[in-house]
């Protein structure tokens, strides 16, 4: 069989359709809304290597290869790579295809019709490893001779050099790999976002609807905020509504087909986005999926020309049985929002207008602001509770609220203007209400609601670590499972002090806030080891610096992102570079030598020279720990060559950086940040140059960056060959999961017989 439909097959085809290609299957057996799509078989792919007979030649190079070798690995998976692409394929396969492509697009009452183009892996879910491995995916493809193209590329990428590695490593003949590749209609959607069965952190049992203008990129990546809308299972009535301002969206660019990330039309900037039809339709087809799947469900979906689609579903996997309060008080609502860290904290409001404000926030008060900031880090760790007036789920307050345990409500539209300095409120994290007075809570109990809880004993071989930014997080953060410490960012508790540190040096303290550096750094460590953790030295901006006492030093800069930061400052200000390298030593003299060191900021490879001579001379011994850089500049993507020679252990992706000075974008200014996008071609690419110099070189490769955390982006970066990805504490069981099941379908097929 050359072509299988996918309303043909389900989970019993798996060895003639892969994984992807039996799952929506099974959603259209379920009869869900599935874009019509067809599997190019296993069985043609083994066909074409075997009539063509470049079976023998492939096998052939793999036998003849060094896995262990890179440099031989990398051309043995390069020339088979070739001879895939190069061979002619088969008359009758070309038809069967172009025929099929064709019934898609006919049945799209269209010429050409865009599609994308996965790989399918063809076994079950082996039980005791997990692979490397992903093989290629293509959006917005169109045309016949594209369409083939693509599906012989995805053929080749059977034959990356990770794929063939681990294969090897586990003893899997490279005989007995196969592939199905799915086409499918790509969906061009007016209105997507993501449904919910269950709440992801609580458990409770609504379903939850984030939506958004355009493609649904926007609002699983988090980069717009979206509509939010909780919906009663049981009649499916709109409980509540919120409907926010959505200032950007992702589309296809009529001429050149690509994603495009542009600013939605002033119209429809406040406008719903969805019906209240479009609402209880998708609530209701939530529900279908859950049923199907018997566990809640984290469901992608997409609006065209009124018809709603299902475009992918996995299982909610951040839903805790952890005591949760119960709140059963009653009292004046002030304000309402979303519920996006649970727990209920009191306290006095405390508004912060500015960076200048965040001194106002004592122990135990309410923050309110328009949006967080990474800066406002320290201030956050104060709060009993937060409320900003933007953002979703997936915004920075929801994030460092969830990852400090700290109730919080997002989106609480205008609660910056109607709340008031000095006035007592509660603060209902899990249900978005902001209450007038300090509400005594009456009862604490476990709830009964069943959840789902994500299995810790996934294996991957690419690392899922996890971002930590204050030492309060650690112990969560070391509950998620991850393996490791990607990224702890030592600003937040050097901020945290509220004095500058050039300060401590220049009084003679140095012994204090050396101490206080260990003290932090060692409840991380401590919550982790033996499992490493990478510190990255101190990385604020000099506006983050000016509001310490001794801040009035710091000189005024238009940008500070491009200023006097990172390294920079380390190299200028040695005293305090030296500080940070005295704290870890004292660290690694007690047994820590779990410890990595990663320089931010890099642009040049005499700064990592001279750092390394500044921890020398501090008898540092680089040799107890991992030590590397930060790939953050464009300078350091295309000279990485030259920074690998100053012999560093790892690199680590920070993203965020990296995609503005890329991009020339600064993301916080309103007028241009509809132009940031992480999935910009240039910024992969340089991303991959330097993980395939990396991996010659054998340097460990890592990402930090807020791109670690999309499960779209890890898909990609794990198929380049990154060694580990570091996600923030929210996403990293989405993220292994994601991992897992991407290095498994490469090798599904292999333990078939």
């Amino acid at each position: 069989m050359i072509i299988a439909w996918i309303d043909e097959v389900d989970n019993t085809d798996l060895e003639l359709v892969g994984g992807k290609g039996a799952s929506l299957g099974e959603l259209k057996q379920a009869e869900l809304p599935v874009p019509d799509a067809f599997v190019v078989t296993a069985e043609t792919f083994r066909r074409f290597i075997v009539d063509s007979g470049i079976d023998k030649e492939i096998f052939k190079i793999l036998d003849e290869t060094n896995v262990d070798n890179s440099e031989e690995l990398q051309k043995a998976s390069q020339k088979i790579k070739e001879i895939i692409i190069e061979t002619e394929t088969p008359e009758d396969i070309k038809q069967e295809v172009n025929k099929a492509y064709e019934k898609i697009s006919e049945k799209a009452e269209g010429d050409n019709e865009f599609v994308a183009i996965r790989s399918s892996a063809t076994a079950e879910d082996l039980p005791d490893a997990s692979f490397a491995g992903q093989q290629e995916t293509f959006l917005n493809i169109r045309g016949q001779k594209n369409v083939m193209e693509k599906i012989k590329e995805c053929w080749a990428s059977l034959y990356t050099a990770r794929a063939i590695f681990y294969r090897e490593k586990q003893n899997f003949e490279h005989s007995k790999v196969n592939i199905a590749v799915v086409v499918q209609r790509m969906v061009n959607a007016e209105k997507a976002g993501v449904i919910f069965t269950s709440h992801p952190t609580t458990g409770e049992d609504d379903v939850i609807i984030e939506a958004g203008w355009g493609l649904g990129e926007g609002v699983v990546s988090g980069s717009v905020s979206p509509d939010h809308y909780i919906i009663n299972k049981k009649g499916f009535e709109i409980k509540k509504r919120d409907i926010s301002t959505k200032r950007t969206m992702f589309d296809r660019d009529p001429e050149t087909g690509e994603t495009r990330h542009v600013d939605v039309p002033e119209d429809m900037m406040d406008e719903p986005t969805l019906t209240d039809e479009e609402i209880t339709e998708l609530a209701k087809m939530g529900e279908g999926v859950e049923k199907h799947y018997k566990t809640p469900q984290d469901v992608e979906w997409a609006i065209e020309d009124n018809e709603i689609y299902m475009l992918q579903s996995r299982p909610i996997t951040t839903i805790t049985d952890e005591e949760i309060p119960e709140n059963e008080t009653s009292g004046e609502i002030i304000v309402e929002g979303l519920g996006a860290s649970p727990g209920i904290g009191a306290g006095t409001v405390k508004i912060v207008k500015n960076l200048d404000e965040l001194d106002k926030v004592k122990e135990g008060d309410i923050l309110v602001t328009s949006m967080t900031t990474p800066d406002m880090v320290p201030a956050m760790k104060k709060a009993s509770a937060i409320v900003t007036d933007e953002g979703g789920l997936t915004c920075h307050a929801a994030i460092v609220s969830r990852e400090l345990s700290t109730p919080a409500v997002v989106g609480a539209n205008g609660a910056s203007k109607t709340l008031k300095d000095g006035e007592e409120v509660t603060v209902d994290g899990e249900k978005g209400k902001i209450y007038k007075g300090k509400i005594k809570k009456e009862k604490t109990q476990k709830t009964e609601k069943t959840v789902v809880k994500t299995e810790n004993n996934i294996v991957t071989a690419t690392d899922i670590k996890v971002n930590v930014s204050i030492p309060e997080a650690a112990e969560r953060a070391a509950q998620t499972g991850a393996d490791g410490v990607g990224l702890l960012r030592i600003e937040h508790l050097v901020l945290g002090l509220n004095r500058h540190p050039q300060s401590y040096a220049e009084k003679g303290e140095q012994e204090e806030f050396i101490r206080e550096l260990e003290n932090g750094i060692r409840k991380v460590a401590d919550e982790f080891y033996p499992k490493p953790v990478w510190i990255r030295t101190l990385d604020a901006p000099t506006d983050e610096f000016r509001s310490l006492e001794g801040g009035d030093r710091e000189p005024e800069e238009h940008n500070p992102m491009l200023g006097f930061r990172g390294i920079r400052r380390d190299l200028k200000y040695t005293e305090i570079f030296e500080m940070q390298i005295k704290a870890i030593k004292k660290l690694i003299e007690k047994g820590y030598t779990n410890l990595g060191l990663m320089l931010p900021l890099i642009q040049h490879p005499k700064e990592v020279k001279q750092a390394k001579e500044m921890m020398k001379e501090h008898n540092l011994d680089l040799e107890k720990i991992d030590f590397g850089i930060m790939v953050e500049t464009p300078a350091a993507s295309l000279i990485i060559e030259d920074i690998i020679k100053e012999d560093i252990d790892f690199i680590s992706f920070g993203t965020n950086d990296l995609t503005q000075y890329t991009l020339a974008v600064d993301r916080n200014n309103e007028r241009v940040s509809g132009n940031y996008d992480e999935r910009h071609p240039a910024v992969l690419k340089l991303i991959e140059r330097v993980i395939e110099k990396c991996n010659e070189a054998d340097v460990k490769t890592s990402i930090c960056g807020q791109a670690g955390s999309y499960p779209d982006i890890v898909d990609r970066l794990v198929n380049m060959g990154i060694t580990s990805v570091s996600a923030n504490i929210d996403s990293v069981r989405e993220i292994r999961k994601t991992v897992a099941k991407k290095e498994k379908q490469m090798l599904l097929d292999s333990i078939r017989k």
